[in-house]
Parts: structure tokens; sequence; C-alpha cells
């Protein structure tokens, strides 16, 4: 079975679509990538025939998508599948004109068994298919289809347990499509599934009921098998700095300890990865250095107790914040934090509390971000049942900085924009809070945003992604960047 994945851009490597194509290839099926940036999806889509096209979809990008699979299904007969987060959270996405699959959760499995049944009944596309084979695919587990005007809809398997039996994520798939990618010296890498965490505008705890008694819900991979990743990358691509994305990469410390032993004698290069300021202690930031750890970030979200605590359910206090940014500037790594602002129930001078928690911890970057209601979660469903919410879903965007969806006045909306350009300057230099708070009460301004991409650029390239880079690779990176945003 041909299967071509279809993304509309690559920020960085795409982890799901990765390891799926690994997953495909390992059961003997074929793989191609279309990348709409930088080619026509739909050309693509008649030279390579495919049985299947994926889609991997996040709340914000799913008219566009269902857009192109409308425009790749005139001209080819093929099954549209639609995977990722958004119809993982609203699986009424079957419903839409010319969706013919979801996956929900998981998709290692899912999407090869799939593509089994539909190589074993000989056909590209669900519209008609042989009596004989819809069995073998109308009760497969994690999907829902939709097949002769009926939607089916069936139950979750259980979670990977056992990270480690999965093939390793297919790299070649992405750096051979762009060279931007294969070229470069920071490369990301995922070492766990999960969170065990509760945050109200996460996702992590409706996937958590989508998989309830279906396995845990936080598992890593072996030392070992991360390492054997990393160590294939770097046998094969350039790599000087690993950025490792799982959302807390520092929950067991065993697993910590045999880290710091094993990867600075078989690997070595420098990471960036995550961690939460109530899980940071002296020796965690000792091992983190002795494994080579140069960066990581940490979420401060709000500085007021009761939306930190209440409405976020972050579980942490002001004091434990502040502990542990002292802990990691005393330890020698550099952090960033992440914010939120434009909350629910907040106001502005509550933003501006949160400014000055970051300025008293003194990270390397602050990134702000105006708070999206994503659907289904605790806090976007709160967002929503209480009136704060202008629109529908539909409305958010697949960014989380350009301005808020909640019902505020259109001052308060145009302030939160400003705010958020502003934030990572004004905790870099406070003295800059009264002017700031001047500025912010102005018209939006190209310039606002420029000076704010700059600062950002600047500090992620010196403090957290510390790479020397070649003036041809800096061009490239920066006229890659400048052609996927625009």
């Amino acid at each position: 079975m041909r299967v071509l994945f279809v993304t509309q851009q690559i920020d960085y490597e795409p982890q799901g679509i990765m390891h799926l194509s690994s997953a495909l290839k390992a059961a003997g099926h074929q793989v191609a990538l279309a990348v709409a940036a930088h080619e026509d999806p739909v050309a693509m889509a008649r030279e390579f025939r495919p049985g299947i096209v994926g889609y991997s979809v996040i709340t914000g990008s799913q008219r566009y998508y269902l857009q192109l699979n409308r425009r790749i299904k005139q001209e080819v007969d093929v099954f549209s599948a639609f995977g990722g987060p958004h119809p993982t959270f609203f699986p009424e996405m079957i419903e839409e004109e010319g969706v013919d699959g979801i996956c929900i959760g998981e998709g290692e499995g899912a999407i090869v068994d799939l593509a089994d049944a539909l190589e074993d009944g000989g056909v590209s596309g669900l519209q008609t298919p042989p009596a004989r084979n819809e069995l073998r695919y109308s009760a497969i587990p994690n999907w829902h289809f939709k097949l002769n005007g009926e939607i089916l809809r069936n139950p979750v398997r259980p979670y990977v347990d056992d990270l480690d039996s999965l093939p390793l994520p297919d790299r070649d798939l992405v750096y051979d499509k762009d060279r931007t990618y294969q070229h470069s010296k920071i490369k990301h890498f995922i070492a766990g599934r999960g969170c065990p965490y509760n945050c109200t505008y996460c996702f992590n705890h409706a996937l958590s009921e989508i998989y309830r008694g279906k396995g845990r819900r936080f598992r890593m991979r072996s030392v070992d098998n991360v390492i054997e990743e990393v160590g294939q990358v770097k046998a094969n691509y350039p790599l000087e700095f690993v950025v490792f994305v799982d959302d807390v990469f520092v929950l067991s410390e065993d697993w910590l300890i045999e880290f710091a032993e094993k990867y600075p004698q078989e690997i070595g290069p420098p990471f960036f990865c995550n961690t939460r300021a109530n899980l940071v202690t002296a020796e965690q930031v000792r091992l983190l250095k002795a494994a080579g750890c140069t960066s990581v970030s940490m979420g401060i979200e709000a500085a007021d107790d009761r939306i930190r605590n209440e409405l976020l359910k972050r579980k942490m206090s002001k004091e434990q914040i502040l502990q542990a940014a002292q802990l990691l500037r005393e330890g020698g790594i550099h952090f960033t934090t992440t914010n939120m602002i434009g909350l629910p129930t907040s106001t502005l001078e509550d933003d501006f509390q949160t400014l000055a928690l970051n300025i008293e911890c003194r990270p390397a970057y602050a990134h702000a971000f105006i708070f999206q209601p994503y659907p289904r979660t605790e806090l976007g469903e709160f967002t929503r049942q209480h009136g704060w919410m202008v629109g529908t879903f539909d409305d958010i965007g697949e960014v989380a900085w350009d301005t808020s969806v909640l019902n505020f006045s259109p001052e308060h909306k145009r302030q939160l924009t400003n705010l958020q350009r502003f934030f990572a300057l004004a905790v870099e230099w406070p003295w800059l809070l009264p002017l700031v708070r001047r500025l912010i009460r102005l018209p939006g301004n190209p310039l606002f945003w420029l000076v704010n991409k700059l600062w950002k650029g600047y500090a992620i390239k010196k403090r957290v992604h510390p790479v020397k880079l070649s003036l041809r690779e800096y061009f490239d990176i920066a006229w890659h960047f400048m052609r996927i945003k625009s």
C-alpha cells in the first residue's frame, strides 16, 4: 500500500508522522511526504498514486486540511485519514465532507492495520469496497470510519506500553524532503509519551479519559533506546545540539541517573529539555548538568496563586518557582519560562504580575502566549460554558500569540497583543516597564512584532540553543523560515 502524508509546512521534525512512517515501512508499505510550502500536494498525489493520504491536524489547521483533502480527492481515488489532536478531541470531524476515517489517539498500530486491510481488499478507498473486506477494516481499533453513509466508531486499543518495541522514527522521510532540516545542527527527539499532570489548558487529562483503563498514561523509552536514536542521527547527519520535546523530561530520577552516566560517554551533544518548577532539586540540576544539559524550559504560566493553582491547576507555589530559578542559575543551566496572558477571569494587572514574577526569576528568555481555549480541555470548556469565548473553536488560529478569542473589549485585546510583543523585553530590561505600559495602549504596529522576533532569535540562539552556524547555514535557515511563514 502506498501512503502519502501531507503537511502544510515543517517547523521542526514532525515526530508523529515520522513514527507512523517507520511503522508502515516496517510492515512493508511505501511512504512519501508532501510539504505544501514547497510543492503542490495535489500534483504529488497524482504522481505517487497513494491508497491512503494522511494528515496530522492540530486545532486551527483543520479547515486548511479539509479543503486540501477535497482537492486531492477530486484528482485521485484515495482513502483520506485524519489524525492528531484535533480529530482525537473533535471526533465529529468524521462527518465532514471528504473525510473517510479519523484516528483517535496513538496511531502506529492503527495506520498499519488500516493499510494492511485496504491492501488485502485491493482498493485505494472505501467508497465502494468489496463486501468480503468490510469486516477487516470496519472494526479496527482507534478508527472512526464513514462507510456506505454510516459512521462506525471503534474504541481505542491500549497504549503502547513498551515504547522500545516501536521502530525508530523515519527521519529520512523529512530530511530527504527538506535540505534545511537535513543540514541543521539542531535536531529534535522525544524520550517518552504522556504526562501525569492535569493542567486545565492541556490535552493530557482529556486524552487520559479516552484511554481510561487502557494502560499507563506516562511512559519512557529506555535510556539505551534513546541513545541509539541520537547515535544513529549523529552518525548520518550533522548534529551538535539535541532538543528533547517531551512535555516533562525529568519525571524519573532513576532514569535520569542512568542517562547522566551513559549519554555523555556514548553520545555527548549538549541538550535542551522541559521540566517543572516543583520538580527541580539541587540533585536534578546536578544530574542534568552532568548529562550535558545546557538549557531547560519550565512553565510559570501565571503569578497569581488563584489563577495558577485553581484555574490552571498547576499545583505549585510561587516559592517553588523562585527556588527552581535560583537552583538552575546556580547550577549553570540557562532556563526559559512559558507564560499565559489573557486568561479567563484574569485582568491586565494579573498579566503584569506574571511579568514581575519573571523579572524575579531572571530567565534566559521569557515566552508569553495569549491564551487559546483549545477544544475538549477543561479550561477550553470552562471558557466556552461561562461565556468568555467569542465565536467557535474554528476561530482559533494555529499559533498562540496573535490575538485573543475571548470576550474582552477591543482595547483589552489590543493591549494583550502588544504586551505579548514586549513581555520578554521587559523581563530582560525591567527599566522598560513604564514605557511598556504606555506602548501597549498604542495601535498594533509591525515594528512591535519585529522587535519581539529579533530579541527572541538572539536570546534563543545565544543562550538556549548555542550552536555556531556558518554564514551559509544562517541564511539557509533564515530564508527557509521566511518562506514557510509568508
